[in-house]
């Protein structure tokens, strides 16, 4: 085998495919999975009494926990673009859920240059199967940016049963739950080449709302179940529908678990687990009960009476930046990389995600490209660099259910929010002593509290002339 594999390096060679062929060969498979709506707490490895997620907990037993791990943006669209284009979805004009009924054109710019992009360059066979939601129209299919192969659906909506989905370039309406049919796509996918590395981007939309029906072995062990909730004794909380909607929601989650398993399952029969990384995140996080709310950046109360409207918040509405909402399940299987029971306490984001595969599939940054990301890989081989910044500036200007410019900028033991359209809604928490970010202490006399608030508003004022942000053209600049 030795002296065969030297003669076919040096027939390659001869047609000036020896680089090539190398790289290929030791280039790593990557499947990245990608729920939508899955909260941090909402896996049993992160202590949950309730979630059912073995095979979700294997991938981050068995792999590097990233304890720390946050999204720029806490809603569906701007997330994603952020994702696959290292910056900010801002920069990218897209600052909120792409809504198809008020902004059917919108999505993401043709010409934008993506990891997909540079993997199929390099070689890799690539493919999205799930949620794009970055634009509707032919020009911002999946395809026009690196994914040779795509099934699913455009747009941020479907339904758990019986979805449409497009197959083969068309809309075609599916029978079965939507979990199961994108997985049997996946299987296919997996199974369909050897020898040639592959990009799988395996998008569910579980546990996005609706959450039912699911399989009646996903929701047997929800539908009596009295759940535990975070905070039962908030003010005037909604106690029995935030219970009823945590039953669902937790067998949403059990449906991907279950299709994960099926996932793993696939790569050790194909011999593939080797040689495949394995990546598990989420576009964001989910609230149930937290601070009185349900959903995500675009949160709604969950009261027995809504707090009054303003100008620009309605009735029912609490757009924010809570950790709940910023922070997502995030690990990494690389095999004889990672460590078993690894756990990565630095702050990282989505924006990180485009340097680091880049280096994972050992394949060079365009000189010219700008990337906000930092690769997290000296992380996951354990280096823990001293000079990691675990500051971390996020942005929401929501302008669907309520209208504001809310920016942020965190540490490990502060938080300030800004929302440079309603000022009056300011948020400053002392994530140490207040983990819950209970206790709003935006108006303290304490001059520490004013120091730090000074301090960070000067960090997000940096970040948005460092991106160009117009925002910081409408708003106050003083602290």
């Amino acid at each position: 085998m030795h002296y065969f594999l030297k003669a076919i390096l040096a027939i390659v060679a001869i047609f000036g495919l020896g680089s090539q062929f190398v790289e290929a060969a030791s280039q790593p498979n990557i499947l990245f999975i990608f729920t939508d709506d899955q909260a941090p707490w909402a896996l049993g490895e992160s202590g949950h009494p309730h979630a059912h997620t073995p095979h979700i907990d294997r991938i981050f037993q068995e792999g590097a926990y990233l304890v720390n791990s946050f999204t720029t943006t806490p809603v569906c669209s701007p997330s994603r673009a952020s994702l696959v284009t290292g910056r900010y979805g801002s920069e990218s004009g897209i600052t909120d859920w792409l809504n198809p009924r008020v902004e059917p054109e919108h999505g993401l710019k043709p010409g934008t240059v993506t990891w997909m992009q540079l993997l199929k360059q390099a070689g890799y066979r690539t493919g999205l199967i799930g949620k794009w939601h970055l634009g509707l129209l032919d020009k911002q299919h999946p395809t026009q940016f690196g994914y040779d192969y795509f099934m699913g659906f455009r747009g941020g909506g479907n339904v758990p049963k019986n979805p449409r989905l497009e197959v083969n370039g068309k809309e075609t309406k599916l029978k079965g739950l939507l979990p199961d049919l994108l997985v049997d796509d996946a299987i296919r996918f997996i199974s369909k080449e050897q020898g040639t590395p592959f990009l799988l981007s395996l998008h569910f939309r579980a546990p996005h709302a609706r959450w039912l029906p699911v399989a009646e072995e996903d929701w047997s062990p929800f539908e009596n179940l009295d759940p535990q909730i975070p905070n039962p004794d908030y003010p005037d909380l909604n106690v029995k529908r935030v219970k009823k909607m945590t039953r669902e929601y937790l067998a949403s989650v059990a449906s991907v678990d279950r299709n994960v398993g099926r996932l793993l399952q696939e790569l050790k029969r194909n011999q593939l687990q080797k040689n495949t990384i394995i990546i598990f995140s989420s576009d964001h996080g989910y609230s149930m009960g937290h601070n009185g709310i349900w959903h995500k950046g675009n949160g709604h109360w969950v009261l027995n009476q809504n707090p009054k409207p303003t100008k620009n918040i309605p009735a029912g509405q609490r757009p924010n930046m809570y950790d709940n909402s910023l922070k997502i399940p995030t690990a990494v299987l690389w095999p004889g990389v990672t460590q078993p029971r690894q756990v990565i306490k630095q702050t990282v984001s989505n924006l990180d995600w485009f340097p680091t595969l880049l280096e994972m599939a050992k394949i060079s940054k365009p000189e010219k490209l700008t990337l906000r990301g930092t690769s997290i890989v000296p992380l996951l081989k354990n280096k823990n660099p001293e000079t990691w910044d675990n500051g971390f500036y996020a942005e929401y200007s929501t302008k669907h259910q309520s209208k504001t410019h809310m920016r942020m900028y965190r540490t490990p033991e502060w938080k300030l929010v800004r929302d440079f359209l309603n000022p009056e809604r300011d948020e400053l928490y002392h994530l140490t002593k207040d983990p819950a970010e209970a206790t709003n202490l935006i108006d303290s006399q304490d001059p520490n509290v004013i120091k730090t608030r000074q301090k960070l508003h000067q960090k997000i004022l940096s970040q948005m002339k460092l991106i160009d942000d117009k925002v910081l053209l409408q708003g106050k600049q003083g602290p």
